[in-house]
């Protein structure tokens, strides 16, 4: 998990794929083509295209090709999976430490 995690962290790794990957959240299930997410937070198509890029590779994002038009999904389950990697220890120190104070 942690070379997955590691992976999906470093996609996340800029101020414009946050603002793509969070873009994709709020859309929902149905996702957004290229333009769509273009209009939306008025990133250059080329760049846009590199981010995307990006994004798929590090497991957050899923891209379908329905004809001529990609559909960009997020991935719900593995932005899970990372909040919960990230959250697993959540105050453990505290915890162990209140044990062994007790």
């Amino acid at each position: 998990m942690w070379e997955e995690a590691a992976a999906g962290f470093s996609a996340m790794g800029s101020e414009a794929r946050l603002k793509v990957l969070k873009t994709l959240v709020r859309a929902g299930e149905a996702g957004l083509t290229v333009g769509e997410i273009q209009t939306r937070t008025g990133i250059a198509p080329s760049t846009l295209a590199h981010h995307l890029r990006f994004l798929a590779a590090g497991g957050v994002v899923e891209q379908e090709k329905i004809g001529r038009t990609t559909i960009n999904r997020a991935c719900y389950g593995e932005l899970q999976k990372l909040a919960q990697f990230i959250l697993s220890e959540c105050c453990a120190d505290q915890i162990e430490k209140a044990a062994n104070d007790g």
